[in-house]
C-alpha cells in the first residue's frame, strides 16, 4: 500500500515563499492566491490531501517551521473512513 500523509499548513506564519510548492513529488501544494494572510502573503494550500505521500519534503523546506506532516499507517486510513 502507498505511503499517505496529513499536511498541516500554518497559513497566518506562512510567508508565500513557495519553496513547499517546489519540492512536492506530487505536486498537490500551491499558493493560495485567494487567500492572503494578515501579513499581506499568499500561503500555501493543499489541492488534494489524498494524494499526499507523507514525503515531508515539504516541511523540510519550509524556512519558517509552518507545515508540519503526519504520516498515516494503514490503522490511521481505517479509523478515518
Amino acid at each position: 500500500m502507498a505511503n499517505k500523509g496529513r499536511v498541516t499548513i500554518d497559513k497566518e506564519q506562512c510567508k508565500g515563499c513557495s519553496n513547499c510548492v517546489s519540492v512536492c513529488p506530487t505536486k498537490i501544494l500551491y499558493l493560495d492566491k485567494d487567500n492572503m494572510n494578515s501579513w499581506g502573503y499568499y500561503p500555501a494550500s493543499v489541492t488534494d490531501m489524498e494524494k499526499c505521500i507523507g514525503c515531508a519534503n515539504c516541511a523540510i523546506m519550509c524556512p519558517d517551521l509552518c507545515i508540519v506532516v503526519e504520516r498515516l499507517d494503514n490503522k490511521n486510513k481505517a479509523n478515518e473512513k
